[in-house]
């Protein structure tokens, strides 16, 4: 675990608790935005066979109370008005009627439920679904992880008393109350997102009842206080105030500032996204995009990559293992050295199958366009645009969904890279504005804890309390060139589904390894 500490304005703090896929992160924020104080810890995301990818949530919970504890120690407990928590989003966890973990937490990376969700979604109502529950059918959601559990593992959910995510279940060992927020329960894929209530035909495809889920509850919900246990293993009274928070993708827009009509928050660590706030739930016709609940009154509607840094790794490991353990600015270097659109080879960057726009985890990774010209840089350029690229179909899909988006603030690992960052600007054809100093989810739980809690009288404060560090404009020429492929490179998608159907069908022959 890491800790670090900052300035001391007088005054209450909240701290904000954001549980993410690798790690949980404690940050201490004063009212005026100022982050005080701040510790993380980490886990494994373990993969025990192929499509698996789960967590042990004891260890979660553990990183949670250590985090917290470390952080209270470099404030004080006295100046703490409440915690609020961000996490990530579509976890599933079975608990036994005692609340103890009867599986792992099967994350949103797990994709056993494939070919649950490819069923689902080729149903009759597999659209009407989504425009419902705001969730995207897709191996990621409770609701599809649900129908495998139910088929593959039916005498297992006979001894399942509840079925959580990692925040719900960390706030029942903190809090001792099994809840679930609107934010956090709008990306199961078993709530109308219309009427803030459980799905009933969602629920009958999930083969559950609704007394298995936690009660619904508002994002700004406060519960009254800390377990005795939980108490000493924060160092925090009892009465502390929890704000029950909401999911981080939703977070991060609050966390960056773009929380006003039009302004639209990307990211890209290991994995994408693209999202913009809206004060009602809109889902297009097509379900390409999801809605997830952030307040009563907002919603956050946008579209998930699987592939964003990851294939930056990817292409360090796979392309350049001479670079070294940290080749990334090397391996951006080589991308800079060749012009936009790589010679005319493309990538579709389906590394780890793929979410937004197609939310289908039978595609791949593929180069088309290869020839005997083309080296090492157009193979790490191509990579790295077909990462923007894939946003660009994003925010293409949020426009058609009758989505005004008129600025975009960025943040993630990639704003590291100059070439990437310029890359970013060009391919969406738009100017791109880099947040200055805030912990993103984590700030964003913050400050909604802050207005929970009566501390501020709005969220919208976050617009003045994150300022821009720089804004980058595209360049026209590379734009244009972007703009020209941007068609080819949709088209190549449904172009290549007969091939992925295949691959799928050969791959239990094909072996990675000889034997």
């Amino acid at each position: 675990m890491s800790g670090q500490g900052a300035g001391d304005p007088a005054g209450p703090v909240v701290l904000g608790v954001d549980i993410g896929t690798t790690s949980t992160k404690t940050v201490a924020f004063a009212v005026g935005g100022e982050q005080l104080a701040s510790a993380s810890e980490g886990y494994p995301l373990e993969e025990p066979h192929p499509g698996h990818a789960v967590q042990d949530p004891r260890l979660i919970l553990r990183a949670v109370l250590d985090t917290v504890r470390t952080v209270v120690e470099q404030v004080g407990a006295e100046r703490v008005a409440g915690l609020s928590f961000s996490s990530a989003m579509h976890g599933l966890l079975g608990l036994s009627p005692e609340g103890e973990p009867l599986t792992p937490l099967v994350t949103w990376a797990d994709t056993r439920a494939g070919v649950q969700a490819e069923r689902l979604r080729a149903s009759v109502g597999g659209l009407a679904l989504h425009r419902r529950t705001g969730t995207p059918v897709h191996p990621m959601s409770p609701l599809t992880k649900l129908m495998w559990f139910h088929e593959q593992e039916p005498k297992l959910c006979e001894r399942i008393a509840f079925w959580a995510g990692v925040k719900e279940f960390v706030l029942l060992r903190l809090c001792n109350a099994l809840v679930v927020d609107h934010s956090v329960a709008s990306a199961t894929g078993l709530m109308n997102i219309h009427e803030l209530a459980w799905d009933d035909e969602a629920l009958t495809h999930a083969g559950i009842l609704p007394e298995q889920l936690p009660e619904l509850v508002p994002t700004t919900a406060v519960l009254p206080g800390l377990t005795d246990d939980s108490a000493r293993a924060t160092g925090l009274p009892a009465s502390t105030p929890v704000v029950v928070g909401a999911s981080d993708g939703p977070l991060a827009n609050l966390g960056l500032g773009a929380v006003r009509p039009g302004v639209a928050a990307c990211s890209i660590g290991t994995s994408g996204a693209l999202r913009v706030v809206v004060d009602r739930p809109v889902v297009d016709p097509l379900g390409r995009v999801f809605c997830y609940a952030l307040t009563p009154g907002r919603w956050v509607v946008g579209g998930a990559i699987n592939n964003g840094g990851v294939v930056l790794g990817w292409a360090g490991d796979a392309l350049a293992p001479d670079l070294g353990d940290e080749p990334e600015e090397e391996l951006c270097a080589l991308a800079g050295s060749v012009p936009a659109g790589s010679g005319g080879l493309l990538m579709l960057p389906y590394l780890l199958s793929e979410r937004a726009p197609h939310w289908s985890a039978l595609p791949k990774g593929a180069y088309v366009g290869l020839t005997r010209a083309h080296g090492r840089g157009h193979l790490v350029r191509a990579a790295l645009e077909g990462v923007c690229q894939q946003l660009g179909l994003v925010l293409q899909s949020m426009r058609s969904a009758g989505l005004s988006v008129e600025q975009i603030r960025a943040t993630g690992g990639f704003a590291r890279s100059p070439v990437w960052r310029q890359m970013l600007a060009d391919v969406l054809g738009t100017d791109i504005s880099f947040a200055s100093g805030h912990e993103g989810s984590g700030f964003g739980a913050a400050l909604l804890g802050m207005q929970s809690l009566g501390l501020i009288e709005s969220i919208d404060v976050a617009s003045d309390l994150v300022g821009v560090e720089s804004t980058l404009r595209p360049e026209p020429a590379d734009a244009a060139v972007y703009a020209s492929l941007q068609p080819v490179f949709e088209q190549l998608y449904e172009a290549l589904v007969p091939t992925f159907t295949s691959l799928r069908r050969l791959a239990p022959a094909l072996p990675l390894e000889r034997t």
